[in-house]
């Protein structure tokens, strides 16, 4: 932004207190990874997919006051300028923020100006993750990745990564980007484990966030799933996520409901039995439920005329 105004931004404010707590306290509890940057990543996001305005403001405030400490957005969620308003209301240094560019958006000069813009919209100086939301077989991918390492040099953002990439894709990713490919976010749930992509993401270090972790509730109808709940006394959407972040995932559940996007957490004072853990293990069944072959091209997603 430019200079001789007041500066609004989020991370200007005084810091939150939650119960008489910093929120940096109050997220202590929520596991990180470490990315390639030695940035830390919490493994519980709050996903903003499908919801906007008070709606979107309501769950994003619940889940910063809950101790999430990550909030997941993209620009063709429509729901910036939302979640950038209620970021004002808390320490920027406390929230680890990502957003995605639209695959029609891919090449050089577009990824520079979205960015920029969702940096607008959002009230802030950087990302800490910035995501190619689909790959675009129409545009360079080298073109995109020198975008993106641009985006780093600058301190526009902090990490790099990409989303919905087979493992064909992040390779030739990873070959000609000039900064680490932090993360792949992934449709991942009990019902699409995807074990190929997921052993070559962990061979190459990059982390995998579950887009869709609940599988948009269909999920919660698998057997096993309501075993375990029953056994445990939690809801379907605690045991999915308690096994996803037991295997090593980071997951974005979303909800539109706060008393959700709370109980969405409550996943760390309660452990599950390793045998139960493979029980969810079992339960593939390569059951897709937004990650289809077939896409609409010409549309306001990959814009790609015949």
């Amino acid at each position: 932004m430019a200079g001789g105004a007041p500066d609004t931004r989020a991370g200007t404010e005084p810091q939150r207190l939650i119960g008489g707590r910093s929120q940096s306290e109050v997220m202590t509890q929520v596991p990180t990874v470490t990315l390639p940057s030695g940035d830390e990543l919490p493994q519980v996001g709050v996903g903003t997919w499908d919801i906007a305005g008070d709606t979107v403001r309501e769950s994003v405030r619940a889940g910063l006051d809950a101790g999430y400490g990550h909030v997941d957005t993209a620009e063709g969620y429509m729901n910036e300028d939302e979640i950038g308003e209620v970021l004002a209301d808390y320490d920027r240094e406390d929230v680890f923020l990502t957003s995605k560019v639209l695959p029609k958006n891919l090449n050089y000069e577009s990824v520079i100006q979205s960015c920029e813009d969702s940096l607008e919209r959002l009230g802030t100086d950087y990302l800490d993750l910035y995501l190619i939301h689909w790959p675009n077989p129409a545009i360079s991918l080298r073109e995109t990745m020198n975008a993106m390492a641009t985006l780093h040099d600058r301190g526009l953002v902090r990490n790099v990564g990409v989303s919905n990439f087979s493992a064909y894709q992040l390779s030739c990713a990873q070959h000609v980007s000039d900064v680490p490919i932090a993360v792949n976010q992934i449709e991942f749930h009990p019902w699409l484990q995807r074990p190929d992509l997921v052993e070559y993401c962990r061979e190459t270090d990059t982390v995998i966030e579950a887009a869709a972790p609940l599988g948009r509730t269909e999920v919660f109808e698998d057997d096993t799933v309501q075993d375990l709940a029953e056994e445990y006394d939690k809801s379907p959407a605690q045991v999915i996520l308690k096994w996803e972040i037991e295997r090593g995932i980071v997951t974005l559940p979303k909800s539109s409901t706060p008393e959700h996007v709370r109980q969405n957490l409550e996943l760390f004072d309660w452990d599950v039995a390793e045998e139960d853990l493979e029980r969810l293990d079992d339960a593939d069944r390569d059951h897709p439920v937004y990650d289809h072959p077939s896409r609409d091209w010409t549309g306001d997603v990959y814009g790609i005329s015949q």
